[in-house]
């Protein structure tokens, strides 16, 4: 692999690999809403939040850290309030109990006002914020594409966006320079460059995934010590987990994660190393091969071999998926770990291939319907299919191209997945949004 390449990789998963506390979608809203009353002269008065359908399905109905409180009102009220999107994903990491208290004013007084954007052709991660105060002055921001990629910014009608040199965004932190503009021109991933990478770029340059990795991990034992969620990590330590599944790699790989999806989907105030803007992507593209690496006694320099496979094979498929979609993230981050997975059995590239195309002929479909608490129900089943998954490719046994919808190009393969999640599974995305928004409750 020539160096341009390599450099290219390493900036790519370095900008997806980022810290996020709490979930994205709300994050998002929340760094929107910050980027806009930054701007007002005087005290808020009224907010505006304009949202994809898949934004407002995914903030709707998760935890956000240190509140006590679900969903999106509270989200845009501490954005606020605290005004600091120089923070970023890490917006909402810290805040005063004066801060919460304001907030939870703002909500009561009934100053932020949601809607639904259903635009045509609009990218499914948007968020548009409209934020006026007392002096009459208007701020907007829009946040598109990506978590933290701002697209405008204006202040009465005068644009107030950073300039950007040499891709960068004046002002910022040189942390956040790096990650906040997109990068148009962003290397076009195949299986073949993932796997060339991530067994061969210098340990030196993909040594912070394991990092990553172990930051994750915290998380999961932060977890685990607490009840948070639906506890399925906790479940699976405790004695109805040690009955039925023992001291299993298998149980290690289930309580780590999901315990640490348990802890995140319920706003616990802790902070993990996201994937392509998703915190639950990030986590379980990690603990479970960090864990089954750690059951089978593998070195350093392997685990950060496959952890590095399995977070790059997700940006690879979110390339081709986009960020938001009706399918499941933990379909494309259960792939990646399978992967990772069989290259630390001792697995070859083409076994590697395999495990990837048993995965998506079983799980392929699994909808997203939010993020929310039993989001580590569906981590646990990314999990148990992936193991499955691996283990079949070790003995060569794999989904033919006669059976569904597997092909036999492993690219191909994986851009069909791609294409049922965007195109395909359109109309489903909105009756899950329509049953969310107008069930009984």
């Amino acid at each position: 692999m020539d160096q341009l390449t390599l450099s290219r990789i390493n900036q790519l998963i370095r900008r997806e690999v980022v810290p996020a506390t709490g979930c994205t979608e709300p994050a998002c809203v929340a760094l929107a809403v910050a980027y806009a009353v930054a701007l007002l002269p005087q005290k808020v008065r009224d907010i505006e939040v304009w949202l994809s359908a898949n934004m407002l399905k995914n903030a709707m109905g998760v935890g956000i850290p240190g509140t006590g409180q679900i969903g999106i009102p509270i989200a845009i009220a501490l954005g606020a309030v605290l005004k600091a999107p120089e923070r970023q994903l890490e917006l909402l990491d810290h805040f005063t109990q004066e801060d919460l208290n304001q907030a939870n004013q703002m909500v009561e007084q009934g100053l932020m006002h949601t809607h639904l954007k259903d635009t045509p052709n609009l990218d499914k991660l948007y968020v548009e914020v409209i934020a006026r105060d007392n002096a009459g002055h208007k701020a907007r921001s829009v946040i598109e594409r990506t978590h933290i990629s701002l697209k405008e910014l204006q202040l009465d009608g005068e644009d107030r966006l950073p300039k950007q040199e040499e891709g960068t965004f004046v002002g910022c932190s040189e942390t956040i320079q790096q990650v906040t503009s997109i990068n148009e021109e962003d290397i076009p991933l195949t299986f073949s460059l993932v796997y060339e990478y991530a067994t061969q770029a210098p340990l030196e340059d993909i040594d912070f995934i394991y990092e990553a990795a172990q930051q994750n991990k915290r998380v999961g034992e932060y977890a685990l010590k607490g009840n948070f969620g639906h506890g399925v990590g906790k479940l699976i330590q405790g004695d109805m987990g040690q009955k039925f599944f023992g001291s299993s790699p298998l149980a290690h790989m289930l309580s780590y994660t999901s315990g640490a999806c348990d802890a995140r989907m319920d706003g616990a105030p802790v902070t993990v190393m996201s994937n392509s803007g998703s915190g639950n992507q990030g986590i379980t593209a990690t603990l479970p091969v960090l864990t089954f690496a750690e059951s089978q006694g593998c070195d350093r320099e392997r685990t950060t071999r496959a952890l590095m496979m399995s977070g790059l094979l997700v940006v690879y498929i979110k390339q081709l998926l986009g960020r938001l979609s009706c399918l499941c993230g933990m379909v494309v981050s259960g792939i990646g770990s399978s992967a990772a997975i069989v290259y630390l059995m001792g697995g070859t590239k083409e076994q590697s291939s395999y495990a990837i195309k048993n995965m998506i002929g079983n799980v392929t479909g699994m909808i997203c319907d939010g993020a929310k608490p039993s989001c580590s129900l569906k981590a646990s089943t990314g999990i148990c299919s992936g193991l499955i998954a691996a283990m079949m490719a070790m003995q060569n046994n794999y989904v033919k191209v006669v059976e569904g919808i597997v092909e036999d190009d492993i690219d191909d393969c994986i851009r069909t997945l791609a294409e049922i999640g965007r195109d395909g599974m359109l109309e489903t995305d909105r009756k899950v949004l329509e049953v969310m928004t107008n069930k009984k409750k």
